[in-house]
């Protein structure tokens, strides 16, 4: 490791340091009183749902009660970012907290056509895996996708159960992957294959309530609920006819303004479904409940005011919903403007739980927990994204913005130009330079995208994924 990346480290590991003390030590003052106090952790993911797909981001085309209901009793995050433009990466920078740059399987979302060479390395520590040392239970329902059986899955990555799909998109009623008699279901318990029916995302609603309802007094739990919704194929909960008819659940001849509001409608009712069961059993009061998205919306998504859409850099493919509710500790009805990303959440839940991160791997988020309850104002970021090896590469720092896009370069102060359509680059060349070099300074700290990413074959497999500290930070 070069000296320059070594400082760096050293940097990063003492900013997640001082951000996380502050809660930490405010909130707990020792392992008993962490262990008394320690808040069961709701984390419901949503996929390709855009900015402005719920009520309380604007949309009036259909109604989401349950969500917009859930905002109004905590924060709302204007200014919520997602690790990347697409899935799979930025679900390797939620679970690890850090850059998904540093592990080969997070470089370009290569999941879903790697032929099951790359994952989350099982030994890397992960949210789950942190919070179970704990004291916590442990489950995911739904959306996995970050590398496949045998070498890769939830239960391997620090999750005591799992009910869902280990790939990227499944039909909403055969839960199948593909379209034809050989395709097989796309659906687990743990890692069994099995078979069920029912709408996916009112089954994976219904399996999160009932874990709930399961619970022990007494022993905190940390659930993520990943659904796929409303990620293609468009299929709301009555178009069952529709998943009979489709010769490829990646339809681009399919879905319609109308069918994309029903699948956010069903969404929202699931969603509503497990916050009630949170209700019946008496622990809402001291249950953080995190609602986001993996990545922009997509095609019949609305993401006004931005521009572009998910697999784009434009504030439409990486700016996500972000809601908050801690009704013990924060304080209802509040919209904030502090910029956060994915990867916040691993230091930010782990503080609220009285416990901190691997010190050797210090997270590239930081904890947003004093900013949530009040005790700091908005904190400045700095957050850089590159895609499709470097043909779109993004930094944003303050209130500007760096965006390069193939050879074309743009300077956006997103301040007053929301929908990047204002190119400053020419009137700030000085500017521009500097966070050029800047984000050139941070891609050198990252895994290089070299040409056998993608490379295929059985014998690739567990070298592709060997990694250290060391390795993953040079």
């Amino acid at each position: 490791m070069s000296t320059i990346n070594r400082k760096r480290r050293a940097v990063v590991g003492g900013l997640s340091t001082l951000a996380l003390a502050p809660a930490a030590a405010l909130a707990f003052a020792g392992k008993g009183a962490a262990q008394a106090r320690q808040p069961n952790i709701l984390f419901i993911l949503a996929d390709d749902l855009g900015w402005g797909d719920l009520g309380v981001y604007g949309q009036v085309e259909y109604r989401t009660p349950h969500l917009d209901k859930l905002a109004g009793q905590g924060v709302r995050l204007a200014q919520a970012y997602s690790n990347s433009a697409v899935c799979s990466a930025t679900r390797f920078g939620l679970i690890t907290g850090r850059y998904q740059y540093r592990l080969r399987g997070g470089l370009e979302e290569p999941i879903a056509g790697s032929g099951g060479n790359h994952g989350l390395p099982p030994g890397h520590p992960t949210l789950p895996s942190l919070l179970k040392q704990a004291g916590y239970s442990t489950a995911l329902f739904g959306k996995w996708h970050l590398g496949y059986l045998p070498d890769y899955g939830p239960l391997k990555s620090g999750y005591d159960s799992f009910f869902g799909n280990y790939g990227g998109a499944i039909d909403y009623f055969t839960h199948k992957p593909g379209v034809g008699p050989n395709v097989k279901e796309d659906l687990f318990e743990g890692e069994v294959p099995v078979s069920q029916a029912g709408y996916y995302t009112d089954l994976l609603g219904a399996r999160a309530a009932q874990f709930i309802g399961k619970q022990q007094r007494g022993k905190p739990f940390f659930l993520s609920l990943h659904y796929t919704a409303p990620h293609w194929p468009w299929e709301g909960p009555k178009d069952e006819a529709v998943s009979r008819e489709v010769e490829n659940i990646f339809h681009y001849d399919g879905g319609s303004l109308e069918t994309y509001g029903r699948m956010v409608e069903a969404l929202d009712a699931s969603v509503g479904r497990v916050l009630a069961a949170l209700e019946r059993r008496g622990l809402a009061e001291n249950t953080i409940v995190i609602f986001t998205s993996d990545n922009g919306g997509e095609r019949f998504s609305r993401t006004w005011p931005f521009s572009g859409q998910k697999t784009e850099l434009l504030e439409g493919g990486i700016r996500v919903p972000g809601l908050v509710r801690w009704p013990s500790r924060i304080k209802p009805g509040q919209v904030s403007q502090q910029v956060a990303i994915s990867m916040d959440w691993l230091p930010t839940l782990l503080a609220a739980a009285g416990t901190a991160p691997d010190p050797a791997y210090p997270p590239d988020g930081v904890n947003l927990l004093p900013v949530l309850l009040g005790e700091q104002g908005v904190q400045p970021r700095t957050l850089y994204w590159r895609y499709k090896s470097n043909a779109q590469r993004a930094l944003r720092e303050g209130d500007w913005k760096y965006l390069k896009i193939r050879s074309q370069e743009f300077l956006f102060n997103l301040a007053s130009d929301q929908r990047e359509r204002a190119n400053l680059a020419q009137r700030e060349p000085e500017r521009l330079a500097r966070l050029r070099a800047q984000w050139e300074s941070w891609n050198a700290g990252m895994l290089p995208i070299t040409g056998d990413v993608r490379t295929h074959g059985v014998g690739g497999r567990v070298q592709a994924d060997k990694y250290s500290p060391e390795a993953n930070d040079s």
